[in-house]
């Protein structure tokens, strides 16, 4: 090189980035044919990150200070031009910068329902959205694998790939988790945590930190839904049986009483009423025998189904309440033996 030429040639002596606005993971600092001055400055801000990449290869990476380019604080790159320690000539090497703040509400969601495997109810098809955060924690794989040699690599550029690999993984992350579908889905916090267990390799991969994940919606099928209201119920009360019998008996009188409306007046209203209460009796009395072992107790659950007849009943109010036992006796409530006893007292009430 003449003189002149080394005259005009310009030199770097200051190399930093002064990041403007949101959204920019890697930016590859304006060389333009220029040489960097032996002795120049670098700086590197809090939630940054800088490496000096020779004819495609990584040589040093520095965090965060302020730094003299020497051959002592660029040894890999030193080694790699075979400088002594007398180096003073200018040297061009590329320049990248990352930044390591958190890229914060980014989202994430369903387009379409997909299916996941679950050990109790099988293929399962769900919708769920929520949102993440991230950052830059290997500068060196993140430029190795995603931003490479692009001048400026945004947040945007990578959105539909982590958006696509949250979406592949909510189904190992059910699985991994070894907890049952129905239990994640009735707590968002656990499902979240459970799908970022199982995102954070993912993301290694490509050099980033996956910080936060959460999940602020979950639509199941209608089927599956009302099987989680009744698991959410059933927390909610706790181990109180008799609470949970109460409840579901309070919901299903309405309907009983309903179902067995008709033409008989105050009489009838009472029949409904007392068979509704009588129908929460048994189930209660039965799920209980049913959990001790003890058949006594359902045959005496089975007796109290049937509504004590009073004196003096008019002949119209004999047939609507047998009518009622006999759709007990249908739904297998009563047997065919108190069916029977119960008919026998009624006609004995004949005004």
């Amino acid at each position: 090189m003449g003189l002149m030429d080394f005259i005009k040639k310009q030199f770097i002596d200051v190399i930093q980035w002064t990041e403007e606005g949101d959204g920019t993971l890697a930016w590859r600092f304006p060389m333009s044919g220029m040489e960097i001055q032996n002795g120049a400055s670098l700086t590197v801000r809090e939630s940054q990150l800088a490496i000096f990449v020779n004819e495609g290869q990584i040589a040093d990476v520095f965090g965060p200070g302020m730094y003299k380019l020497t051959t002592q604080t660029l040894p890999v790159l030193t080694y790699l031009k075979n400088w002594d320690k007398l180096f003073e000539s200018p040297f061009k090497s590329d320049v990248y910068f990352f930044s390591t703040r958190q890229q914060i509400d980014q989202k994430w969601g369903t387009p379409q329902p997909i299916t996941v495997r679950d050990a109790d109810f099988g293929m399962v098809r769900l919708r769920a959205f929520g949102n993440y955060s991230y950052r830059v924690a290997d500068p060196k794989v993140f430029h190795t694998q995603i931003s490479g040699t692009r001048e400026r690599y945004g947040v945007s550029d990578l959105d539909g790939q982590l958006r696509g690999l949250v979406l592949q993984n909510i189904s190992q992350a059910i699985a991994g988790s070894g907890v049952p579908f129905l239990d994640l889905a009735a707590n968002q916090m656990r499902f979240a945590q459970a799908l970022k267990e199982q995102l954070n390799p993912e993301f290694a991969k490509l050099g980033l930190q996956l910080e936060n994940m959460t999940v602020q919606n979950l639509s199941l099928p209608e089927e599956l839904q009302k099987i989680l209201d009744q698991k959410i119920g059933m927390g909610m009360i706790g181990n109180d049986m008799n609470k949970f019998m109460q409840y579901q008996t309070a919901q299903a009188i309405p309907k009983m009483a309903e179902g067995m409306g008709g033409g008989s007046g105050v009489a009838g209203d009472a029949m409904g009423l007392g068979a509704g209460v009588a129908l929460g009796q048994i189930m209660a009395q039965n799920l209980a025998a049913g959990l001790q072992g003890n058949s006594a107790a359902a045959a005496a659950a089975a007796h109290a189904a049937a509504p004590a007849a009073p004196a003096g009943m008019k002949p119209e109010d004999v047939m609507a309440t047998l009518e009622r036992l006999a759709d007990l006796k249908a739904k297998g409530i009563l047997t065919d033996e108190e069916f029977s006893a119960k008919k026998a007292e009624l006609l004995k009430k004949l005004i």
